[in-house]
């Protein structure tokens, strides 16, 4: 194997044994083998001039996700994905009457035998022999797979956007090509347009279907019923998981990204939603050990899962660990069926309490826009002299701390402005306040780094700026893995320069491609806590 897709990757060099994530060489063969499945449905529909019918995009949506780090790792549930792929890719090339020029037998035309040989080779270094090449190929890839995650939650919610599925055909068939660097500099942009798209078309899914985030203050401590801690991505889950349970005498909390589900509307009339449970998701074993309820993960972020709390833990959509129970699909115009989880909390201990405090969020877009006058006003009278956006990913390295002494570091005189599980090494700090304006103001999940792009675009109007960059906000951005790619790339086609990017640079940038974005967009690698802080301030 060899995986160099996330940031905690072995020595920096990639994972060649077994992923730090816990996933091994099988798994990792087996993703790959899927993505070529997805590549090959991507290739066959060039025969629609690129077009792709909503069916087949959102399968491929599925497929990406299932390779997102920390989501699946079913051997079994994987296998049974490549099946449908191939039939799917069969189907295609039918319907489109024509077979692809670019390695036909392989990708259309093969028997089953002949696809998984060559499958197998099909790793991420099979993108190109030229080191550079294969950089911006995996650039474009890992942003793709990131976006296709935010575009299959957008589609549980029945919302879509058949660009982003033309989008996939495009760049996965560029994948098996041989491009120069410059076509593909000019995809990873197209990559970036693309993901804000999706994170456009998933904010709105968002808050059609469960009203604009509020400012809400969320309980960390805990009741004395037994509960149901809910983990990952997924609204929807979310409110078929409250409705079911509403009654039933079994509290609902969240844990790491879930915490935002709180600040919608649509939830907060269920009084047995309580509060957030625990901290990042690098925590998880120990606070799933101590929660002593079920835990329901429903997308990324799974780690190893201990003895200790196996026989209560379920997986549902496209997340998946093997030996735990899944929970199937919603049948078309309906719920998840999560009775076995409810009556399993029923016996079950009350939480056992880690914490007993509160943490404020809600600050997305429509919110913060809604308070743009006092932000405004306090800008203008020097109140506030800067706002940092501090987004992205949370992890187990110790560098990490560096978010968290930089929040520390800033001025009284700084707003935070956050979302992902980033926040989650500073949303607990005493920081205070600016005249009732919390120094943190937390958007929400990593797909909603989007309000922050919108709260900056926002305040570039109101100040009447021609550019951006002239607005006196820095970014100091922590990745971990494809959605944070993703993230980062939509910034980068928004024009935002200057942005520090850490605790490492991705390894899959070569040094040369590293140097050339460098160059384009000023992306800076963090330095010290000290030099970082002083140079935002100064606006470098």
């Amino acid at each position: 194997m060899h995986c160099d897709q996330c940031q905690e990757s072995v020595k920096g060099t990639g994972c060649f044994v077994r992923g730090v994530c816990g996933k091994d060489e099988l798994t990792a063969k087996l993703q790959d083998v899927l993505i070529y499945a997805a590549e090959g449905i991507a290739l066959c529909s060039e025969g629609f001039e690129g077009k792709i019918d909503r069916k087949y995009g959102q399968f491929i949506s599925e497929c990406l996700f299932v390779t997102v780090t920390n989501t699946n790792f079913d051997d079994v549930a994987i296998v049974e994905q490549i099946n449908k792929a191939l039939a799917m890719r069969d189907e295609v090339r039918a319907l489109a009457g024509t077979t692809p020029e670019h390695d036909a037998a392989s990708w259309s035309g093969s028997t089953r035998e002949e696809f998984l040989a060559k499958a197998l080779t099909c790793g991420i270094d099979s993108l190109s022999e030229d080191a550079d090449l294969r950089s911006l190929k995996s650039l474009i890839l890992y942003g793709i797979k990131g976006l296709a995650a935010y575009t299959d939650h957008a589609a549980v919610l029945g919302y879509t956007d058949d660009d982003i599925y033309t989008f996939y055909v495009k760049g996965l068939s560029a994948l098996t090509k041989e491009l120069p660097a410059d076509e593909l500099l000019g995809l990873v942009l197209e990559t970036g347009a693309t993901a804000v798209k999706a994170m456009a078309l998933l904010d709105k899914a968002n808050t059609e279907t469960y009203g604009n985030p509020e400012i809400t203050t969320v309980k960390t401590g805990v009741g004395t019923r037994p509960g149901i801690l809910i983990s990952g991505h997924d609204l929807r889950d979310m409110e078929d998981l409250l409705k079911q349970t509403e009654g039933t005498g079994v509290d609902v909390y969240t844990h790491c990204e879930m915490l935002p589900a709180h600040y919608y509307p649509a939830f907060k009339k269920y009084d047995h939603f309580v509060g957030n449970y625990g901290n990042s998701w690098w925590a998880q074993d120990r606070e799933f050990e101590s929660f002593n309820g079920p835990i329901l993960m429903t997308t990324n972020c799974i780690v190893p899962v201990r003895e200790s709390y196996r026989n209560r833990m379920f997986t549902t959509g496209m997340a998946g660990w093997p030996g735990l129970k899944h929970i199937p699909a919603r049948p078309e115009g309906g719920s998840k069926d999560f009775s076995e989880i409810i009556e399993l909390a029923k016996t079950c201990q009350a939480p056992t309490e880690i914490e007993n405090g509160e943490i404020v969020g809600g600050f997305a877009h429509t919110q913060v826009i809604a308070l743009a006058d006092k932000v405004v006003d306090a800008v203008k009278s020097g109140a506030i002299k800067r706002f940092v956006v501090m987004a992205g990913c949370d992890g187990r390295h110790a560098s990490r701390q560096y978010y968290t002494d930089v929040a520390e570091a800033l001025p009284q005189d700084t707003v935070i402005l956050t979302a992902g599980c980033a926040k989650y090494r500073y949303n607990k700090l005493a920081l205070g306040d600016i005249g009732g304006i919390p120094r943190v103001l937390d958007a929400g999940q990593c797909n909603d780094s989007y309000s922050l792009a919108v709260i900056a675009m926002k305040l570039q109007e109101v100040f009447g700026l021609e550019n951006i960059n002239d607005l006196p906000i820095s970014y100091d951005i922590a990745w971990y893995e494809q959605k944070a790619v993703t993230v980062l790339l939509a910034l980068l086609y928004l024009g935002v320069k200057g942005i520090r990017l850490g605790p490492t640079l991705p390894e899959f940038l070569t040094p040369n491609i590293a140097a050339a974005i460098v160059e384009k967009f000023d992306l800076k690698p963090i330095g010290t806590v000290e030099a970082d802080v002083e140079a935002m301030m100064l606006g470098n």
